[in-house]
């Protein structure tokens, strides 16, 4: 699996709006690594579930039920 495709900016922001006063650039990388993670097994999750109910596209209440389950 490719890592960092997320910006890592972005996962610096979000973890700064949930209470981080500053981040450092080790955690940052980490925190991008485990939200790709994270993410990647969602989807392969939810993918499961619309493949499932006979559906190539994975919708919202795939994803929703996915993170129940994850």
């Amino acid at each position: 699996m490719n890592l960092a495709d997320l910006p890592v900016a972005a996962v610096i922001r979000i973890a700064k709006e949930n209470g981080a006063e500053r981040v450092g650039s080790d955690a940052a990388q980490i925190l991008v690594e485990k939200a790709e993670e994270y993410i990647a097994t969602l989807t392969k999750e939810a993918n499961k579930l619309a493949l499932h109910a006979g559906r190539k596209t994975i919708k919202e209440e795939d994803v929703e039920m996915a993170a129940e389950s994850v």
